[in-house]
């Protein structure tokens, strides 16, 4: 049989570290949290918002995405996760995303990011309201940033 995504110890562990460093920074849960944590995880993987986040890297790949995010950039989890972060944006609005991820850094999360993002398709989309936090390992160290919203518009070309 085979695993869901979201079924995956890593990934498991991984949703746990975005629910608590949301938690810890914005001081109210991001969904509900009861149960343990595999159900935890599938929730937040089928929750009706956006969650994605990445690493720490140079240039920072993508490792965790939900199923509204995979459907929103169209792609799947293979794809999603193999992917830069900045490639989300158009090159012509990176720079400007650059800067929003420094805020981040700087402050722990910022709660009202609106920017214009790109599919894999092309397809363009205006997404508002988001929430973009830092995530902490153990003893509080940096090991990515989490970033969710539930409002976003197409954008015709």
């Amino acid at each position: 049989m085979v695993q869901e995504v979201w079924q995956q110890p890593e990934i498991i562990t991984w949703s746990q570290l975005l629910l608590d460093s949301y938690e810890k920074l914005l001081g109210h849960q991001l969904i509900e949290r009861k149960d343990n944590a595999q159900a935890q995880a599938q929730a937040l993987f089928f929750a009706p918002l956006v969650v994605a986040s990445h690493g720490t890297e140079a240039d920072p790949i993508l490792n965790y995405g939900n199923q509204k995010a995979l459907d929103l950039w169209d792609m799947t989890w293979d794809n999603f996760t193999k992917t830069p972060s900045r490639m989300t944006a158009e090159s012509v609005n990176r720079e400007e995303r650059k800067k929003m991820l420094a805020q981040v850094a700087k402050q722990g999360f910022i709660d009202n990011y609106r920017g214009v993002r790109i599919a894999s398709t092309g397809k363009r989309f205006l997404i508002e309201k988001a929430i973009v936090w830092n995530l902490f390992e153990e003893r509080d160290r940096p090991c990515g940033q989490g970033a969710t919203f539930s409002k976003w518009y197409f954008l015709n070309d």
